[in-house]
């Protein structure tokens, strides 16, 4: 397929009508569905694994290996991004995916973790380099006014694929038990499609044609730092951005301890019960995108952040109320008076539904930070600043897991329920809800 020409921005079509979009959407997609299909297998190989041979679980390590490249290598992809067309890194990744995708097979196939680790890492590294070209794209080839709603897509998309991509891992590893090098058929195919679907994105103009590189370039470059310093709007997005995903990163492993340690569903359920927040994000996503009408919507931020607190204080409620590990007494005593009160099945319902509404209000919390970061910064620094916010991001993912794990090891010392932790993390998103509240900005269409 032959490149597309650069497009005047008043020639370019409507958000629904562009096929460079819906490329873009694919694209992303098929990436996102392959990351977490890929990490699922491994992480369920070190499950097995250690069940097999009576060994302490890897999967804490197979997921810092996961998460560290995007905090080493974000800070480039910026740099990738801006000093050349984004569009040639899209096609890049999509292709450097294949070849990470046959890696796989030949690690699967030798059996050993150790191969699986580097490819986890390779395809991590990937993504890193492959995230400030694909939401730095954007603006560039984009309406402005088109730009709410179609991060509310991108935002939407992402999660409906790292759920379906998690769950999918799951039953394909079930199809091949003892052949997991066949499970990396998937990951080529999904490869193929999304590189396919990256010739369909339009070719915008390089943003910082001849940027040198510099070693400050791997984190937070000094240019970038510079405007985050002058820009203190700019920097207090990109910090509640990373506030979110470290709330996130936690939300995450709860729902799993708090599905099987407390309410003592099976692993199917209360993957269920995850699901629902992917649903529920889906929806704040793209309803966001459609509130936002033109404009930086800051008010849909303040709506998600309550909404946020008040559904985690519920479901530390519902930790309460129902069925618990810690609380030996009451459970030894008064069990089939708890569950008389609130049956086991109508509280797992209620924790479907509160999970639900969390991922609708953090659908509604994410989407115009991600405009404002990519709309605010000059667009010689766009791609820079994707990556640093990819990379305060996934510190805040980092923390997070170091955080989970103390609460953990707390609420086991305390003989607490691990429900007490979605209250700790209302009372960390609670000062955003209270004092965060910026203005909004007019995304008016400029012609030249």
């Amino acid at each position: 397929m032959t490149e597309k020409e650069l497009t005047p921005s008043e020639k370019l079509p409507r958000l629904y009508h562009d096929s460079s979009f819906w490329g873009m959407t694919v694209t992303q997609f098929w990436g996102a569905f392959n990351d977490n299909l890929y990490k699922q297998l491994v992480l369920l190989f070190c499950a097995q694994q250690a069940l097999q041979t009576q060994t302490s679980d890897k999967q804490s390590i197979a997921l810092a290996v996961f998460a560290l490249p995007f905090v080493f290598f974000s800070g480039l992809g910026g740099w990738f991004a801006d000093r050349n067309t984004k569009r040639t890194i899209v096609i890049a990744c999509k292709i450097a995916e294949i070849v990470i995708a046959l890696l796989a097979m030949a690690a699967f196939f030798t059996g050993s973790l150790i191969p699986l680790l580097v490819v986890l890492g390779l395809l991590s590294t990937q993504s890193a380099i492959f995230g400030p070209a694909k939401y730095g794209i954007l603006p560039e080839m984009l309406r402005d006014d088109d730009l709410p709603q179609a991060n509310g897509i991108i935002q939407m998309t992402t999660f409906v694929a790292i759920i379906f991509g998690m769950a999918s891992a799951g039953f394909i590893k079930q199809a091949f038990p003892d052949q997991l090098w066949k499970t990396s058929y998937f990951c080529i195919g999904i490869a193929i499609i999304g590189t396919i679907a990256s010739f369909w994105v339009r070719r915008t103009a390089v943003a910082h044609p001849g940027l040198p590189f510099r070693w400050s370039t791997l984190g937070i470059n000094t240019e970038t730092r510079t405007l985050l310093l002058k820009d203190r709007r700019l920097l207090s997005v990109l910090l509640i951005s990373s506030v979110f995903w470290f709330v996130g990163g936690i939300i995450q492993p709860l729902v799993n301890i708090f599905g099987i340690g407390q309410l003592h569903l099976s692993e199917s359920r209360t993957s269920l019960m995850a699901a629902c927040m992917g649903v529920g994000i889906s929806l704040g996503c793209i309803i966001a995108g459609r509130a936002s009408h033109k404009r930086v919507n800051f008010k849909l931020v303040t709506i998600g952040a309550w909404g946020i607190v008040v559904c985690l204080v519920l479901m530390s409620g519902i930790g309460w109320w129902g069925p618990t590990e810690g609380l030996e007494s009451l459970k030894q005593t008064d069990a089939s008076l708890w569950e008389s009160f609130i049956p086991r099945g109508a509280t797992e319902w209620m924790a479907r539904t509160v999970l639900t509404l969390v991922g609708f209000f953090a659908g509604l919390f994410v989407v115009p930070l991600q405009v404002e970061l990519q709309t605010r910064p000059p667009k010689s620094q766009k791609g820079r600043m994707i990556g640093a916010m990819n990379l305060i991001n996934w510190i805040g993912i980092v923390i997070s897991a170091l955080s989970f794990q103390i609460f953990t090891t707390l609420c086991t010392k305390l003989d607490w329920p691990m429900s007490h932790v979605f209250l700790g993390l209302a009372l960390v998103l609670l000062p955003v809800a209270l004092f965060y509240h910026p203005k909004d900005e007019v995304l008016a269409h400029e012609c030249p």
